[in-house]
């Protein structure tokens, strides 16, 4: 395998940022009447970041699986929530809506249910992720590697899926976990499905193709009239210690590293989750007037990488729209975006 370059593992190390963050860095914004959906969100980062938005008065469909015996249950969740909101004088609607990241059929079920209810969308978190795959399950019954298809594949499909009730929210956001991990990620095309003789690894590679194509999502909805109000952006939640990692077995020198590093310098599960709320709500990171035509005078726009709260520089070829090409053609090949009808108004020359 090859090893990443100095300067790659120095921006990817500016991710381990352990900096106490509080309320007065992301301040409470209301969402009353505001329909949220987050994937993986019965624990972890997930879970903390729908803490957050209940307490400001979301209403909020939690996208889970139907977890293993050691993790906290949606249903638990959902009422841990539901309690929160209503302790804060909200009555909103706080729901478990299954989904399986490593089954392409719920997620299609899940986005029809979606679409079926009518309800405006106006904020999607897409934010459920695995480190590695769990033993024995190294490809879905998709025939995808695990990885590629929780971390990304299934949110691309998801996020195409449900535009038309985001495109009907007056100031949509899209928020995608990414990593600053992306930046050692490899762009190896011959191996976009992961497997033997991939550079790089699984997880930072889809990290790196996440991010990739949070950028060209964006390039593409400023092309579109009906998608041009749309800000998706990419966020770092920083080094957190939740289960994700818990598969890591130390059989690489990058494993041993992280590690280390989540012993001594990892956040915990709600300072990561202010990441993702304030990429949700902060105006810097909503959209920019002069080019979406909406938002606050001090929005930036969307295809940004987030290293925790604030903006940083991603991985050069993000910004390359040759090599975004290819990531949105493999895209199409693996998920058959346009025999589905996904790609009418997106794929544009």
């Amino acid at each position: 395998m090859t090893f990443p370059s100095p300067y790659s593992i120095y921006q990817g190390l500016r991710g381990v940022n352990p900096t106490t963050l509080t309320n007065h860095d992301v301040p409470a914004t209301s969402l009353v009447g505001k329909w949220v959906i987050i994937t993986g969100s019965n624990n972890g980062v997930g879970f903390e970041t729908a803490k957050s938005f209940a307490a400001w008065g979301a209403n909020i469909i939690l996208a889970c699986r139907d977890p293993p015996a050691w993790e906290r249950h949606p249903a638990a969740a959902m009422q841990e929530i539901k309690d929160l909101a209503e302790a804060e004088g909200h009555q909103s609607i706080i729901e478990w809506w299954s989904i399986d990241m490593a089954d392409i059929q719920t997620v299609e079920a899940f986005a029809q249910r979606w679409l079926h209810s009518d309800r405006v969308l106006d904020i999607l978190c897409n934010n459920a992720g695995v480190a590695a795959p769990p033993a024995g399950h190294y490809w879905t019954k998709d025939g995808f590697q695990f990885v590629h298809q929780v971390n990304f594949l299934s949110h691309v499909l998801l996020t195409l899926r449900l535009l038309p009730s985001i495109a009907r929210s007056a100031q949509p956001r899209i928020v995608c976990t990414t990593s600053c991990i992306h930046h050692i990620g490899e762009l190896d095309f011959e191996h976009f499905n992961c497997g033997s003789g991939m550079i790089g690894d699984p997880y930072w590679n889809n990290k790196l193709w996440f991010q990739m194509w949070v950028a060209e999502m964006q390039s593409r909805f400023l092309k579109h009239p009906e998608y041009l109000h749309i800000t998706i952006n990419g966020v770092h939640p920083g080094f957190v210690a939740s289960g994700i990692w818990d598969v890591l077995e130390n059989d690489g020198i990058i494993d041993r590293a992280l590690k280390f590093l989540l012993r001594y310098l990892a956040i915990d599960p709600k300072q990561g989750s202010f990441a993702i709320v304030n990429a949700a709500t902060n105006p810097i990171f909503g959209p920019n007037p002069k080019t979406q035509g909406v938002g606050s005078s001090e929005g930036r726009g969307g295809g940004k990488y987030i290293n925790r709260i604030w903006e940083a520089v991603p991985k050069a070829c993000c910004d390359d729209p040759g090599a975004r090409e290819k990531v949105w053609k493999k895209l199409d090949e693996e998920l058959q975006l346009q025999n589905k009808g996904l790609l009418v108004e997106l794929d544009l020359p």
